[in-house]
């Protein structure tokens, strides 16, 4: 008899301290689940800049960190900035054009800008007909759709253009009425002898003849 509740009692012990364990698990995914921080981040275009964000998150990084990121696109700086001030997101890719217009327009609730992505803006200028060594003077009384008047990228072009000893404002037409995401839909048309565009955009087939 005094055996049997010895084994009685060691198998109680037992299960008693697996019960434990599992409750433990259990607590520690809880907390695990709780602690995860939901964020919103809005990116101005799906570049391939961006790779090794869109890595991270099929790989589960954010994840392995907490973070339960959402990402949106927003095509436009302009855009970005308003899903931010409007709540809709908490972060937002874009250019640093957009915090300082934000900032002028005197809004109280002003963008901030605290981290850099890339170094160099990330545009390429496609042109409608095969050129052979390109320069930047082969665009000389010619017509680039160029993005939204004030944002980066046409800024960009407007300097690299001067750089070369081209006036963008009398040198060639930039193109500045077409809206961020219709860029390669409006060269697609017939808009433009060029277009600037971002990765994976610039290397649709579609966009060539040649």
């Amino acid at each position: 008899m005094k055996k049997v509740i010895v084994l009685l009692s060691t198998i109680l012990i037992i299960l008693l301290l697996a019960a434990t364990v599992l409750l433990n698990f259990n607590k520690k995914d809880e907390e695990k689940k709780d602690s995860t921080t939901k964020v919103k981040l809005a990116e101005v275009t799906h570049s391939i800049f961006y790779a090794p964000q869109y890595v991270a998150i099929e790989k589960g990084y954010f994840k392995e960190e907490g973070i339960d990121l959402e990402l949106i696109l927003a095509s436009g700086a302009d855009k970005v900035s308003a899903a931010v001030l409007s709540g809709d997101v908490d972060i937002g890719f874009a250019g640093s054009e957009a915090t300082i217009y934000v900032y002028n327009g005197g809004e109280k609730d002003y963008l901030k800008t605290f981290a850099q992505l890339t170094q160099k803006d990330g545009s390429f200028i496609v042109s409608r007909e095969k050129i052979d060594n390109f320069t930047l003077q082969d665009m000389k009384g010619k017509t680039i759709i160029g993005g939204r008047q004030g944002g980066m990228p046409v800024m960009t072009l407007e300097w690299a253009l001067r750089e070369n000893g081209i006036d963008p404002k009398k040198d060639l037409t930039i193109d500045t009425s077409v809206a961020f995401a219709a860029m390669s839909g409006a060269f697609l048309a017939g808009t433009g002898d060029f277009v600037a565009l971002f990765e994976l955009s610039a290397s649709k087939r579609s966009l060539f003849k040649y």
